[in-house]
């Protein structure tokens, strides 16, 4: 029994099918995030790219929140007898996949799981400490009581700082950073990779997150 081949035309529609599918679910996706952005949701903020709807500027220094309470922790901390040191603040992702590299490439110990665009320090919202010892030196001793109250120097540095809304990178369980302090302000890292940036202002800053988004 004889059967009529299709037709070239009749293939080729046949493959086609397939992408002017494709083509037009990209374009209802594509006219749904125009609409959505459109309509200034707060969760379309929180789930998507900030460079959808605007441009970002590069972070090239420490957040001035972060900065201003950096200040208020040498202050405090030396109304208390104790010197400290800021040894890092801001830190460029080229920077910081070069600090990745550390022990991963030849010999050493590696000092941080987190890659180029990975570390809190990358968008200003990081500093580093430690602690200056009376003779001038800057030391990494967690039990070194300079001001001689009997208590260790590092940790009542690290009480004020949390007192200041920083958190302590000692209290990570994986991977603990002792001279480590950060303030999210409730963004995540991939929200940071996405553009979203915290307020400069403090009363923003320190505001309720709006409906639909969360702060943790």
């Amino acid at each position: 029994m004889n059967r009529e081949m299709p037709g070239t035309a009749a293939l080729a529609g046949k493959r086609a099918a397939p992408a002017r599918a494709r083509k037009r679910l990209l374009l209802l996706i594509a006219v749904l995030l125009v609409l959505l952005t459109a309509l200034n949701l707060p969760a379309v903020h929180r789930w998507l790219p900030v460079s959808l709807w605007r441009d970002v500027p590069p972070v090239t220094s420490l957040h001035p929140i972060v900065e201003a309470r950096m200040k208020t922790l040498v202050t405090e901390a030396k109304a208390q007898g104790i010197s400290i040191a800021i040894t890092d603040g801001f830190r460029s992702s080229e920077e910081q996949e070069a600090l990745y590299r550390k022990g991963r490439d030849g010999g050493g110990a590696i000092v941080t799981n987190a890659r180029g665009g990975e570390s809190y320090h990358n968008y200003g919202l990081a500093i580093d400490f430690a602690l200056r010892a009376k003779d001038g030196r800057i030391v990494w001793d967690m039990k070194y009581d300079g001001n001689g109250n009997g208590k260790a120097d590092w940790m009542e540095v690290v009480a004020i700082a949390k007192r200041l809304g920083f958190a302590w990178g000692g209290d990570w369980k994986d991977f603990p950073d002792y001279p480590h302090l950060q303030m999210d302000f409730g963004l995540s890292i991939r929200q940071l990779q996405w553009g979203q940036r915290p307020p400069e202002d403090l009363k923003q800053a320190e505001a309720p997150a709006p409906a639909g988004v969360r702060k943790s």
